[in-house]
Formats: C-alpha cells, structure tokens, sequence
C-alpha cells in the first residue's frame, strides 16, 4: 500500500456498488429471490453472515464461470462513487474495499471505481462452473475489522485516521474499530450504532467528512 494520509474502507455490494452481487449469480440459477431474501436477514444480522453465505452459495452450483460476464454488465456504480475515489485521491488517501461478496467481480470493478486494495471472498471451480462452496476463509465482521486493522499498519496510520463505510451488519465490526463509522445505504440496526448516518444514496455526501 502507498504511504497515504488517511485510510477510507468501503463495504462493495449496496455501498461501492448499488447491485448484491449474490443475487446477479443468483438469477443465473433461477433462484434470484430465494437469495434475495436470504441476503436481506443477513445484512439485518438476524443470521450469522458466514453460515449465511455457504448458504447461498451452494445455491450456486452449476452456474458456468461465462456468468461472471452477465453479471459484470449488470453492476451499477453507486452515485458518486468516482468523486469520493477521486477526491480520497486528491487529498493523501487511500481507498480500500472488503467484500463478502466475490474476488470474481471485485476484481474488475473496483479498480475501474479508483480503489487501491480490495479484499473478498473467491467461488470454488471445477469444470468451468461454480461448484457452490466457498473457496478459503470467509470474509465476515472479523475479516472486514481485521482487513481494515491491517491496511492502517500498512500505511503506518493509526485507527483515528480511518473511516469505514457500509450498510449491513457484517460491517458493524469495521466500523467501531475504524476512526468514523459511516452508515450508508443502511439498515436500521447499522444506522443505530454508526458514528455518522449518511441519509442521501450518493457517495459525494462523503467528501466533506474526509480529513
């Protein structure tokens, strides 16, 4: 990681990005609003988030890996998301992102979104389709705190030089450790703990809170 001023986390699906990636998977197995709802228990925090996904991602198997293309087109950048990445930029930061959707889609789309470092969880292949299991540890509330404890050692900054920004309860764990937790897109249990509660879906609304 470059030396940098400050260090900005962002969650990706429904915060970087407007789409859950899952459900886009999802539909390619015909099962789009089984996950759809899955999904929405898990970013409420009724269901622990890792048990959660295994569980949706066995849902998964069978789809042939040509989907991540499909899915690739689908993916909507959240409003003003190359503003705050650019502005992060302009000021000494540094962006980064923890996922626990997928390497498979973050790796195209967060670069192109200006992001520094990333972080996700992989799909498991064999014979070019998903095999519906998770391939190595699952990126939780842990894996996200722990991402963000990391990257601040990293760049040599302390915790009070951070912000993290999501809008489920898998995020909750990043954002108390992170200097300002920003609720964004959120739901109402992550809105009740977050330092700041961001109203308006556009990632500009950030920009005046960056040192």
């Amino acid at each position: 990681m470059p030396r940098t001023r400050f260090l900005v986390v962002l969650d990706a699906d429904s915060t970087l990005i407007r789409n859950e990636v899952i459900e886009l998977l999802a539909d390619e197995a015909g099962r789009g609003a089984e996950v759809a709802a899955a999904t929405e228990a898990a970013m409420r925090g009724d269901v622990d988030f890792a048990e959660s996904l295994r569980s949706r991602v066995a849902t998964l198997e069978g789809v042939p890996t040509d989907a991540f293309a499909r899915v690739l087109d689908r993916i909507e950048p959240t409003p003003g998301v190359q503003e705050l990445t650019a502005a992060i930029h302009e000021r000494g930061g540094t962006v980064a992102v923890v996922s626990g959707g997928f390497h498979e889609i973050l790796d195209t789309v967060a670069p192109a979104l200006g992001v520094d470092v990333w972080r996700a969880n992989r799909l498991a292949v064999a014979d070019g389709a998903l095999t519906g299991v998770v391939d190595g540890p699952i990126v939780d509330a842990e894996g996200k705190a722990s991402a963000l404890r990391e990257w601040a050692t990293d760049a040599g900054i302390p915790l009070s030089r951070t912000i993290a920004i999501g809008d489920g309860a898998n995020d909750l764990r990043m954002m108390a450790v992170a200097g300002l937790g920003l609720a964004f897109n959120a739901k109402p249990a992550v809105r009740a703990l977050a330092d700041m509660v961001i109203g308006r879906v556009d990632l500009r609304e950030v920009v005046p809170l960056l040192p």
